[in-house]
């Protein structure tokens, strides 16, 4: 009996399906019910959505930080209840703004900022999920959350529809700043496209298309994983001799120079075959070059 399948796969979603039902065909296509992703896409939104399976899956609450790249359309004149083009029309003011001050609106909207959630989404006050609520027409009050925005650019402007590309934390609200443009420039906006082209270490590169997802035979996808040690690659990590991996496989604490920014964990232990084993957390003084204690939290084995 073949061992059950772990690693990443990496799928260019198509429009239409949630992400919840690209995990049900993946389970399919991979022959195993353990599979989950590490950040949903809405429906409309095309792109990078990444599926962990097997003993990968005890690393997606790790990856849940991670930066993500996209391509938006922004469409201005009509403002909606979803931010998208999903949703019923608030404002029709059939006014565009000009391309100089959208450039300079944009401009502005780089590095850390507070984001205010839009009403339909996963947010939740008191255990009540925003969007069931937002249904009710009973919307949640939502706090301004901390975003950063890494990068975003307005590659073209055309017939009131921008193209922006930005890289942003995890968290971003991409529908959240187009109705946020819209406001601010007195024309209305929404979100009529999208399209994540990374997420974390992952990019479209990797990706298998959702019409082979949609189509692949029960286990026939098990060769598109990509390898659990292509995780987490920008946290800091620890190599480890055999006999320190050992002891790590049994659950634990060892000793070990960490390469990369540890003040706080989590850290990826290596082991010799440069194999990623587990997850740690760091203990006890972060002098450069220092020997740390590392407690294991996950243990891939």
């Amino acid at each position: 009996m073949s061992a059950p399948p772990d690693g990443v796969l990496v799928v260019d979603k198509g429009q239409g399906p949630t992400s919840h039902d690209v995990v049900a065909v993946a389970r399919r296509a991979l022959a195993t019910s353990r599979v989950g992703h590490t950040g949903t896409l809405d429906p409309m939104a095309t792109g990078v959505l990444v599926l962990v399976a097997g003993r990968a899956t005890r690393l997606a609450r790790f990856m849940t930080h991670d930066v993500k790249s996209y391509v938006a359309h922004v469409t201005f004149g009509r403002a909606t209840t979803t931010c998208d083009a999903e949703g019923e029309t608030t404002e029709d003011t059939g006014r565009v703004p000009d391309r100089t001050a959208l450039a300079a609106l944009v401009a502005t909207k780089i590095g850390p900022q507070l984001q205010t959630p839009p009403a339909y989404s996963a947010k939740k006050v008191g255990g009540e999920v925003a969007h069931k609520a937002a249904r009710r027409d009973a919307p949640l009050v939502l706090a301004p959350v901390p975003v950063t925005v890494h990068a975003l650019t307005l590659d073209a402007y055309e017939d009131g529809i921008a193209t922006l590309t930005m890289t942003v934390s995890a968290g971003f609200y991409v529908r959240a700043l187009a109705h946020d443009l819209g406001v601010a420039l007195g024309t209305g906006a929404h979100l009529s496209a999208l399209r994540r082209t990374r997420a974390g270490a992952f990019t479209l590169d990797d990706a298998v298309s959702w019409a082979t997802l949609a189509t692949a035979a029960r286990g026939s996808l098990t060769t598109a994983l990509l390898p659990i040690d292509r995780m987490l690659p920008d946290l800091p990590s620890a190599h480890l001799s055999a006999e320190s991996a050992a002891k790590v496989r049994h659950g634990q604490s060892v000793q070990a120079t960490i390469t990369g920014d540890a003040a706080t964990g989590p850290v990826r232990l290596i082991d010799e075959a440069g194999h990623l084993i587990a997850m740690a957390e760091p203990a006890g003084p972060a002098a450069p070059g220092a020997r740390r204690f590392l407690q294991p939290v996950v243990v891939l084995g």
